[in-house]
């Protein structure tokens, strides 16, 4: 192992730790191999506009990281996990890596962004991991998590995702500063239960997840 290396593994390792987070051996080397893989696809691919180690580590892998503990709080065991507008796959094969009772599904439009889902999940070994090149309105199923990170409106995610939430299912939506406006928009039938901020290492930024539900009938 490379110093730059060990030194990414000391960062990742300490960020995951002040997050609350007790990573093993594995899931840490799996996360700095996607990590690493995100840098090599995006010389070829437009993954995402980050280019260098210090910036995907920070503002992609333990970014996704504070997600982890909150959503484990909500969902403490098992069921399936949608993240819409998933991209190279953030948060979801960050989940995907930390939560093995979860399946996760990845959706895109961009097929490119999928098959380096695909590729992830063969490479990492991740058998509950699946990358889908779809739109959201598209799909059919249902899900105990559906997840977003800066896809869109909170609005339009709803709107988009809402036929494919199971009946007590939650939506996760990860946005920078909290949402007012967004949140006041939202449709009646939508019940904002909590908005939980998250302090990411090393990243001097707002951050929150806005979680959301169906109202009771």
């Amino acid at each position: 192992m490379t110093t730059v290396q060990t030194s990414q593994r000391r960062q990742l390792e300490e960020g995951a730790q002040a997050l609350g987070l007790a990573l093993s051996d594995t899931q840490l080397g799996q996360l700095l191999a996607y990590g690493e893989q995100i840098l090599k696809w995006n010389k070829v691919y437009n993954l995402t506009a980050l280019r260098d180690p210090c910036s995907v580590m920070t503002h992609h892998l333990l970014d996704s990281l504070a997600a982890v503990m909150p959503l484990a709080h909500q969902q403490p065991g098992g069921g399936r996990l949608l993240d819409v507008g998933s991209g190279a796959g953030l948060p979801g094969v960050v989940i995907a890596i930390c939560r093995p009772d979860i399946q996760v599904h990845c959706l895109d439009a961009v097929a490119k962004k999928m098959a380096f889902v695909q590729q992830m999940a063969g490479e990492l070994k991740l058998t509950h991991l699946r990358g889908i090149h779809a739109r959201v309105e598209t799909l059919d199923g249902h899900y105990e998590v559906i997840s977003s990170r800066a896809f869109a409106s909170l609005v339009d995610f709803i709107d988009g995702s809402q036929h494919l939430l199971a009946e007590t299912g939650i939506w996760m939506a990860m946005k920078g500063k909290q949402p007012a406006d967004e949140i006041q928009a939202l449709p009646p039938p939508v019940d904002v239960f909590h908005v939980e901020q998250l302090r990411v290492p090393g990243l001097d930024a707002e951050r929150c997840i806005v979680w959301m539900r169906k109202k009771a009938a």
